[in-house]
């Protein structure tokens, strides 16, 4: 596996893979790697002939620098990790490296309305940052596939987004949610819960569940009331945002007739982690 730090030598890595003419899959990732990461890398190792995958956090899209500082780094056990499942090459540059001063520019992204809830709205520029790397990534890495766990619904429409507003010529694969056995959406930030925090956290897809069966005889403000009172009653946890929304506009629904398409998208603190995950309440047949 190569590990690669300059992205001239990025460059150099896919010219190469071009003009062998190599499908690449690229999976971007924050480091902090875990089975739901290996389940994209997993699939991007079958379905490309060459799978690259970024390790690289960064900084312009945390909008609380003291969650950055805490960001959990394992450089080392994700290269073994990447190594054993088959990937090609690991891009693990630094900030400096992505971000040089002539590629500090203020560019806004057009992401749409997407862009503007639940994520958006808590975490003011966490999309713009988002999209400034994927940008620089897409353009470098220059993948025929790209692939994103569906624990960020939110952000794969975004990013959808991103790649029809700037031309780039890269599929988006959205992958499903890997959960842990007791039901905890996996997360790098699961790291971070104490023992007791994690005993409490699968509470939550535990009532997202119940919700889903609730919803059938119940309204969307009952099914949203009743998950938010359930979980803010737990000690220690408190609901940041929870919405029912149409899962292609990701704008709140009020009936469920509204949509066929509808998913619930939450956001927790236990303690002062933060953690999201989703579930769907309706889906096209």
């Amino acid at each position: 596996m190569k590990i690669i730090r300059t992205l001239y030598d990025m460059t150099e890595y896919r010219v190469q893979q071009r003009d062998r003419g190599a499908s690449v899959g690229f999976v971007p990732t924050m480091g902090a790697l875990h089975e739901g990461h290996m389940s994209l890398v997993k699939k991007a190792v079958e379905e490309n002939m060459v799978t690259v995958v970024s390790v690289f956090v960064n900084p312009i899209q945390f909008n609380n620098k003291e969650d950055f500082a805490k960001y959990p780094r394992t450089e080392e056990e994700d290269f073994k990790l990447l190594a054993s499942a088959g990937v090609d090459a690991v891009f693990a540059p630094t900030a400096e490296e992505i971000y040089p001063e002539e590629n500090c520019d203020n560019k806004e992204y057009a992401l749409g309305t997407v862009a503007e809830v639940m994520e958006g709205k808590y975490r003011p520029g966490h999309f713009q940052g988002v999209a400034r790397v994927l940008d620089i990534l897409f353009r470098l890495v220059d993948p025929h596939r790209a692939y994103f766990g569906e624990k960020d619904f939110q952000q794969i429409a975004v990013v959808r987004n991103l790649v029809k507003s700037e031309g780039l010529k890269v599929e988006i694969v959205a992958c499903p949610i890997k959960r842990a056995n007791d039901g905890l959406a996996l997360s790098s930030r699961n790291s971070r819960l104490s023992e007791e925090q994690r005993k409490a956290a699968p509470e939550i897809y535990e009532t997202l569940k119940y919700s889903v069966e609730y919803s059938k005889d119940h309204s969307v403000r009952a099914t949203h009331d009743t998950v938010v009172e359930h979980l803010d009653a737990i000690p220690g946890m408190r609901v940041e945002y929870f919405q029912i929304v149409d899962a292609r506009t990701l704008q709140p629904v009020e009936e469920w007739e509204m949509s066929d398409w509808i998913v619930g998208c939450i956001t927790v603190y236990v303690g002062d982690v933060r953690l999201i995950d989703n579930i769907t309440y309706r889906t096209p047949h």
